[in-house]
């Protein structure tokens, strides 16, 4: 379930309390947003000239986040911790590098002690302005955050490394611009929940989160603020679960054929 309303009003709609929250904080970067993007140009192409995106924020509600408020919130919507090892909630909040550092200690104000570091690398940087460079960017960063006891953990017995690689998503339409992959985001849900559980995004952007959690039949609830975001995001959750249930009845998505080769319906 979407909602249309910041994480601050989550009293009112009386949510279950997570297994896992996932969230990606708004970095704060201001009209430096798109500095190393190639939508700072028309068409990615600096011959071009300046988009209308150049100077830009990414999100007009950046300016207004709160993290202490934030931190709040998930700490409150996390299960209480079990009385059986390696059952316990936990969230994973991506973060810009520098971020992380202030969020560790922010968590332990709340309760959630303890952290593991995660890198996202990616086979390709968004830093393409950047060329020039002998080194450019291209891993994003992560934590894991709980309180005492260790995250509920599947993995069929084996190890995870805290390096993961970036999982593209190429057959998503993108409509935030630092949306998720989906298939990303189902291998982390997989790891840290088992069906049935409760999957929270406090700031859904694209509605990628709740995607993943319906798709691994996790029951998943998100915040969006922003309008425009939201009716994307709303549109593209609904989508998908028409897809499922068409996949259900026929074994194949109907919809996404049509829209593929419409001649043929």
């Amino acid at each position: 379930m979407l909602i249309r309303d910041h994480f601050q009003n989550y009293k009112t709609y009386q949510l279950p309390k997570a297994q896992l929250i996932i969230a990606d904080v708004p970095y704060n970067l201001g009209n430096k947003a798109y500095a190393s993007n190639p939508s700072w140009y028309k068409e990615g192409d600096n011959k071009k000239g300046e988009s209308e995106l150049a100077g830009k924020n990414f999100f007009n509600t950046d300016e207004n986040f709160r993290p202490k408020e934030f931190m709040h919130f998930c700490s409150s919507m996390l299960i209480a911790e079990p009385k059986g090892k390696k059952e316990a909630p936990c969230m994973l909040l991506f973060c810009e590098f520098e971020e992380q550092f202030y969020y560790i200690k922010l968590a332990k104000e709340y309760g959630l002690n303890n952290y593991i570091n995660l890198i996202f690398r990616k086979n390709f940087s968004a830093q393409v302005l950047k060329s020039n460079m002998k080194i450019v960017g291209n891993c994003e960063y992560g934590l894991i955050f709980y309180r005492d006891k260790l995250p509920k953990f599947r993995n069929n017995g084996k190890m995870i490394f805290n390096c993961f690689e970036w999982i593209r998503d190429n057959e998503s339409e993108k409509i935030h611009p630092t949306q998720k992959p989906v298939k990303l985001l189902e291998k982390i849900i997989d790891i840290f929940t088992d069906e049935g559980d409760v999957v929270i995004d406090p700031v859904a952007g694209s509605g990628s989160t709740l995607i993943a959690a319906e798709n691994k039949g996790r029951k998943s609830y998100g915040f969006e603020i922003d309008k425009n975001f939201y009716n994307l995001a709303k549109k593209r959750i609904d989508l998908n679960k028409i897809k499922k249930d068409e996949i259900k009845e026929f074994g194949y998505a109907k919809t996404e054929i049509s829209k593929k080769h419409p001649i043929l319906f």
